[in-house]
């Protein structure tokens, strides 16, 4: 049996995460599954920026960031997770506050992925940039849930 001190050490603090993203969110779809995932994780910041150069786009995330943050880019190359394991990763960063930025159409430079702590993947695949924070923001429900022992995930 857990105890309840157990629980509580295990549980995600969302209002340590935070996303950056590139550009707007123009189609309805996506724009209510973001909302429906934002109201069951309160204290997920999310901040967008204006699409523009990949220079001027990469100075306004570093302008957003606090130094107490950790820095994860969203790129292809990232480190890739099943569910579980990401949930296990935020799980392992405890009260690090986690700053999430996904890139606009010409993603991030090399050298501000490599600025970041780590880098994570979604998937093999590319997707556009407003698909990207919809997973995303899943995602982090999912680990949220499953860190809690929720019925969420299904494995």
């Amino acid at each position: 049996m857990i105890s309840i001190s157990q629980i509580f050490f295990t549980m995600l603090s969302i209002s340590h995460y935070k996303i950056i993203a590139i550009g707007k969110i123009k189609k309805n779809w996506i724009q209510e599954g973001i909302a429906m995932y934002l109201k069951r994780l309160p204290g997920l910041k999310v901040f967008e920026i204006k699409d523009s150069t990949q220079a001027k786009e990469e100075y306004a995330i570093n302008e957003l960031i606090k130094k107490n943050e950790t820095l994860v880019t969203l790129n292809e190359n990232g480190q890739s997770f099943t569910s579980k394991g990401f949930s296990k990763k935020l799980v392992a960063c405890k009260n690090q506050n986690i700053t999430f930025a996904i890139g606009g159409a010409n993603g991030f430079s090399q050298s501000f992925n490599h600025s970041s702590s780590w880098q994570l993947s979604l998937s093999p695949l590319t997707f556009p940039h407003e698909i990207a924070r919809l997973l995303l923001i899943e995602q982090i429900y999912r680990a949220k849930t499953i860190s809690q022992g929720g019925p969420y995930h299904k494995s």
